[in-house]
């Protein structure tokens, strides 16, 4: 049974047809990537998963039960986590205050503290300004701190948009390293990733959007040799200027 399975699913802002028919499997232990240029469909697709955007059409299932009407809370506190686009970080709190956010669902306060310590060894640059205000991080360290946030909230999956966004060559790497460390611990992950060659060098599995419709599917080594993912998405120029965090 797939830890995540998404079927038909279709989503509308009102006439636009963000997703038509979209299926999607991640099974336990996986990282699955998501490509497409922009307006795919693919941070859609997240949100939808989430419960963030309601599904036209279609079904959501999560750990062997159906989520399609649940509220986001549920499917958090189910362990279905987003770490969205643009970090999303509070800059007016600090940098502890950002990563208690995450565990805001969970009452095990001493277990959240062991986790905390953890994420602060795995992070020294975050334990070094615990309390400093989160505006004082570059933007791969409040990377790195959305994604602490996120691993607060106990994931069993955790989506990924685009975190590689507006980060330097050094914070990439440490990035995609990062994301292979948590696979191996044992986290599922669902990654939308401007970062083409990136992405697919560690996924298990790819898909890709094209106007909210799946165009492709497949093993990651398959679809990197594919004439047509090559010249769409692999191509000199075609990835995002990186810029320095």
């Amino acid at each position: 049974m797939a830890l995540l399975e998404v079927s038909g699913l279709e989503v509308a802002y009102g006439r636009v047809n963000a997703l038509r028919g979209v299926d999607l499997r991640v099974e336990e232990g996986q990282i699955v990537t998501v490509l497409g240029a922009n307006g795919a469909g693919k941070s859609t697709l997240l949100r939808a998963i989430l419960g963030a955007v309601p599904p036209k059409a279609g079904g959501i299932a999560f750990a062997g039960r159906d989520v399609t009407r649940e509220p986001p809370h549920a499917r958090i506190g189910g362990g279905l986590v987003l770490v969205p686009e643009g970090r999303r970080i509070l800059i007016s709190l600090s940098v502890e205050e950002n990563l208690l956010l995450g565990a805001h669902m969970r009452a095990d306060t001493q277990k959240v503290r062991t986790e905390m310590d953890a994420i602060y060894d795995r992070f020294p640059n975050l334990a070094e300004r615990r309390h400093m205000l989160a505006s004082c991080l570059s933007g791969g360290e409040q990377q790195m701190l959305a994604i602490g946030r996120a691993m607060l909230a106990k994931p069993r999956l955790m989506m990924l948009d685009e975190p590689s966004l507006g980060l330097s060559p050094l914070f990439v790497s440490k990035l995609f390293d990062l994301i292979r460390e948590l696979n191996r611990d044992g986290l599922s992950v669902l990654l939308v990733e401007q970062n083409t060659g990136k992405a697919l060098a560690c996924a298990h599995h790819a898909t890709v959007l094209e106007l909210g419709r799946v165009v492709m599917a497949g093993d990651p080594a398959t679809l990197a040799a594919d004439p047509r993912l090559q010249e769409a998405y692999l191509g000199e120029g075609s990835h995002a200027q990186a810029q320095h965090a």
